[in-house]
């Protein structure tokens, strides 16, 4: 089993760089369907999300050239099948996103239905509406997504939800339809915005990418592109927010300031000194931080995505605050582990109520997510102790060399597999 064993107490000090939006390179990635040509693309984050949907690809008949480790160039022309069902595919959320490129390109998908992370119901249903709309038939058949359809059609769709899948998905397989496609409600996350322009690129007529209308005038063909994708504001978030916890200062470099206004505007609310530059930000934690509450909300609300990193810091301020989870029901899998290293929160529904606590302790702890497996990783890093994080295999999903980052800023941090590794790392460090 992969687990992470840290001694806290160490303030995180130094730069970070951020690597490309995994979020943004897993639609964009299915994207390159839509054309025969060549589809080279830079800043590719190396995590296993990214690895798995490119051997998914793969196994449909297309050529995959990685350049190296951040830049791929597919060869989508090759492509003999559009059925994907293999057991790594399950395993990602985004495995949805064929759906919407074959659908485009073939006229037909059949993809698994999807998995990722535990955190609760994410049901497909906005994005089988968008197929249907255009004139696809759409039915789940032994746990496959089969989408099948003569022709596509532009149509005009309100989505009932804000969902930035459902957004993409039905972008693209409109970006081959016949006439203009209007989406309403559209979701207006940055990711949404990058694959948008990653599909103009290639040819596409796409407008309003950002905003809560998108149109989509359909092209008869599309073609090749070199396109680099842009910084993760995710990944960019949880170190700001690991600044915070174990009162550092950490400079985040690579990211788009813009992106990350509503997280930097809860760090200052909590007592940080946030610093923004043109391509990066500094965030300077203060020995005494102060309560705040936060909703999550669509894209320019505070993501859900950092709901448990901001969690973990509101449980080292002062007084009482409040996470009200707008998203998903069952992102709160996190706080028990949380208890067990001494803080003090309490679930009620979709909010926790946070007491804030001098300090946390050391104590074997499991990831039950991506982005709540990396908030605990925080709390250990400003724990008083040894903490063990059991299953990164979820951490590994979103985030590269996640431990490589923070021993660059000074964490004392190792992935190991073994109990001999445990003891040798403890012994080393205490």
């Amino acid at each position: 089993m992969e687990q992470y064993i840290m001694k806290g107490g160490n303030p995180l000090v130094g730069e970070v760089m951020i690597g490309g939006a995994k979020n943004a390179a897993l639609g964009i990635l299915a994207a390159s369907i839509l054309t025969d040509d060549p589809v080279t693309i830079d800043n590719l984050p190396d995590v296993r999300d990214i690895n798995v949907l490119l051997e998914a690809i793969a196994e449909t008949g297309a050529v995959i050239d990685r350049v190296d480790r951040h830049k791929v160039t597919l060869h989508t022309g090759s492509v003999k099948s559009t059925v994907v069902d293999n057991s790594y595919i399950k395993r990602i959320r985004a495995s949805y996103y064929l759906l919407g490129s074959m659908l485009g390109r073939y006229r037909h998908a059949e993809v698994a239905l999807p998995g990722g992370c535990n955190i609760g119901s994410r049901p497909i249903d906005q994005h089988l509406k968008g197929f249907r709309a255009l004139g696809a038939e759409v039915e789940i058949r032994n746990g496959m997504v089969v989408a099948d359809a003569e022709h596509l059609r532009g149509a005009h769709l309100y989505m009932d939800v804000v969902s930035v899948g459902a957004t993409i998905n039905i972008m693209m397989a409109a970006s081959l339809a016949e006439g203009r496609t209007i989406i309403e409600n559209a979701a207006k996350e940055p990711h949404v915005v990058d694959v948008a322009n990653l599909l103009n690129s290639m040819g596409a007529d796409i407008k309003g990418a950002g905003t809560d209308v998108i149109r989509v005038n359909g092209v008869p063909r599309m073609h090749g592109t070199e396109y680099s994708i842009i910084p993760d504001q995710i990944e960019a978030g949880t170190f700001m927010f690991a600044a915070a916890i174990t009162k550092g200062d950490v400079t985040v470099k690579n990211v788009i300031p813009k992106h990350l206004e509503s997280i930097t505007s809860k760090l200052r609310e909590m007592g940080c000194e946030v610093v923004e530059f043109d391509d990066a930000v500094r965030v300077v934690g203060k020995p005494v931080l102060h309560h705040t509450h936060v909703k999550t909300l669509p894209y320019p609300g505070f993501p859900t995505d950092m709901q448990p990193q901001i969690s973990v810091a509101l449980t080292l301020c002062q007084g009482t605050s409040m996470v009200t989870e707008s998203i998903f029901e069952n992102r709160f899998k996190y706080v028990d582990e949380l208890n067990r290293m001494g803080s003090s929160i309490k679930v009620e529904g979709n909010v926790a109520v946070i007491e804030g606590v001098k300090s946390l302790t050391g104590a074997q702890v499991t990831a039950p997510d991506l982005r709540a497996g990396a908030a605990l990783v925080l709390a250990g890093l400003a724990a008083e102790g040894f903490t063990l994080v059991d299953d990164v295999k979820y951490i590994l999903r979103g985030y590269e060399d996640f431990a490589g980052k923070l021993r660059g800023l000074g964490a004392e941090i190792e992935e190991i597999d073994n109990e001999r590794d445990a003891l040798k790392f403890q012994l080393k460090t205490g």
